[in-house]
């Protein structure tokens, strides 16, 4: 499938979950990060849940990470250019809604890309290389591409793999792992 038709068949299949499967499958993909090897790095950037599109809740990972002692890094879109802004999280990050229900922080210390050592990825879909579909307006491929390239990307999604994309283009950035309720898939 392409990446419109898989845009709009896991929206689809998102849809479906209820909050309660939606918690529980979430609390799975966190308890499953504990197990990769990451936790030696300091910089962890953090995608913050976007309910109404039944994202998968990174509360649970954020409490994970915050308990081991790490950097919280969160993003600002700008949706004219279309580039992201990174703020550490502290505990005096005052946060409010954009207009596409995303949390965001107001302002704060921001953090250079170099320094994020590990980055959590949002998706719609990904493939058995570690490609990707998000919602197309390219935020994550355009910041991937400006971080260290040895910077850890991973991947949460509540579904397994599809087989292919077949419309990847060469501004893509792959992923390293996907980690889903049961599994953790390695590209590397």
């Amino acid at each position: 499938m392409n990446k419109k038709e898989l845009r709009a068949k896991y929206k689809a299949l998102r849809q479906e979950l209820s909050l309660n499967e939606i918690d529980d499958k979430s609390l799975a993909i966190a308890n499953r990060m504990i197990q990769l090897a990451v936790w030696e790095k300091t910089y962890f950037h953090l995608f913050l849940t976007i309910e109404e599109q039944k994202e998968v809740e990174t509360e649970f990972i954020l409490q994970i990470v915050a308990g081991k002692d790490k950097e919280i890094v969160v993003a600002k879109s700008n949706f004219e250019t279309l580039k992201m802004t990174n703020y550490l999280l502290t505990e005096n990050t005052k946060f409010k809604k954009n207009e596409y229900n995303i949390y965001e922080p107001v302002d704060g210390i921001e953090v250079p890309n170099a320094k994020i050592d590990v980055v959590f990825v949002p998706l719609l879909a990904y493939d058995k290389k570690g490609n990707r579909v998000g919602y197309g307006k390219g935020f994550y491929d355009a910041f991937l591409s400006k971080c260290r390239k040895d910077v850890i990307k991973i991947g949460l999604s509540f579904f397994e793999p599809e087989d292919i994309i077949e419309d990847v283009s060469t501004t893509d950035i792959r992923l390293d792992f996907c980690v889903t309720p049961t599994t953790s898939y390695s590209f590397l």
